[in-house]
């Protein structure tokens, strides 16, 4: 779009040397004059043209002279609207008082039109350069701001509540996410299968930002559409289907790291599949802490063909078994220092905790301690499952 210039002189002769002057320009599309003989009829002007860019006025003017309409544009709060004040050589105390008043430069009479082409220009630029800004501002405020909708979205997939019917079965659980500062692709999901059976799972799909979000909410609904309808196949079966549904047309080559296990409530067996993910904690009852044994287990989406296997281990009564992704092993303070598996092991080992709840939330306190002033920059995500072997 042009530059619209808005020039006030009572000089009737200036009109037609501006627009001799910038006739290239004129043509061209890149400057367009509107023209006014004083202040009074310059504000008309803005009112009836609407934006202009720039104003290039005289200070001396019968009506309402240069310093009066200066200071009326100034109540406009237009702070992109820019001045160019044009008056006699000896005024320097009008101009002087022009540019205390915001005015971003000055012309001086008699006008020397090169000067006056190389001043409007270079003020042209100033306000292309401002224009340009602005423009990178609201493009980073709208960016922002489908990030917030994206991380609305991406944890509306994701379960918000507990339902009463897990402790009625024997079990206590508790998950969560502490998000980074940008989308990211860590999941969650558990639901009770029957009466016997509760599933459960977590996951991290590679990379960070709007392309993981997205490929987490793909991820999520895949894993609900095979583990909430009543097939019966068996763990690998469901596991297999889900691997070979997400590598296909995987053009973007990401993948998925998970742990997804299904709880046998009456007996306290545990079977699961390990899919490149980080090795679960079990807090026994007696306060010991185990790392369970990693059995080899490719990410998701890697190998479509893969035939995954799977694993057991046994809770008994009053044993956690916590599930956690990279975020939190991951997690690093101001001095580089990695907080690590053998921490998070040591800090387990060290408390006493009552409940799945309990463990989460101390667990992220202490993460936050250790990061101290040090930014996050993955999510940090948690899913304790207590069995307590009631049923």
């Amino acid at each position: 779009m042009a530059i619209r210039i808005l020039s006030v002189d009572d000089e009737l002769d200036m009109e037609t040397l501006i627009t001799q002057l910038f006739r290239k320009q004129i043509r061209e599309k890149k400057y367009e004059f509107i023209f006014a003989n004083n202040g009074i009829e310059a504000l008309d002007k803005l009112d009836e043209v609407g934006e202009v860019d720039l104003i290039l006025s005289d200070i001396n003017m019968p009506g309402m002279d240069g310093l009066t309409l200066l200071a009326k544009i100034n109540e406009k709060n237009k702070p992109y609207l820019k001045a160019i004040m044009v008056s006699a050589y000896g005024d320097m105390d009008n101009i002087r008082t022009a540019m205390n008043r915001g005015a971003f430069d000055f012309i001086t009479k008699p006008v020397n039109f090169e000067d006056l082409e190389i001043t409007i220009n270079k003020t042209v630029e100033h306000i292309e350069m401002l224009s340009s800004l602005e423009q990178g501002r609201l493009q980073l405020m709208a960016l922002q701001n489908d990030l917030n909708v994206a991380k609305e979205i991406q944890l509306s997939m994701l379960p918000k509540t507990v339902p009463p019917a897990f402790a009625e079965v024997g079990v206590d659980l508790h998950a969560f996410i502490h998000p980074a500062k940008v989308v990211g692709g860590d999941l969650f999901d558990y639901h009770i299968m029957d009466a016997e059976r509760v599933f459960f799972m977590i996951g991290d799909v590679s990379d960070k930002g709007i392309p993981a979000a997205l490929f987490m909410a793909i991820t999520k609904a895949i894993f609900k559409s095979q583990f909430c309808n009543k097939i019966q196949d068996t763990l690998c079966e469901k596991v297999n289907i889900i691997n070979a549904f997400l590598s296909e047309d995987n053009s973007s080559f990401m993948f998925v790291t998970a742990w997804i296990g299904i709880l046998n409530i009456k007996t306290g067996v545990v079977e699961y599949v390990d899919a490149g993910h980080e090795p679960p904690v079990i807090i026994r009852a007696d306060g010991s802490v185990e790392l369970v044994k990693k059995h080899g287990g490719m990410a998701l989406c890697i190998d479509g063909d893969f035939d995954y296997t799977s694993q057991t281990l046994t809770l008994s009564a009053g044993d956690r078994l916590v599930l956690y992704t990279d975020g939190v092993t991951d997690a690093n303070n101001l001095s580089g220092e990695r907080y690590g598996l053998n921490l998070l092991q040591e800090f387990y080992a060290q408390r006493n905790f009552s409940t799945a709840q309990e463990i989460n939330e101390a667990t992220l306190a202490t993460l936050i301690q250790f990061m101290g002033a040090a930014s996050q920059f993955d999510d940090i995500t948690m899913l304790t499952l207590g069995y307590t072997g009631t049923v």
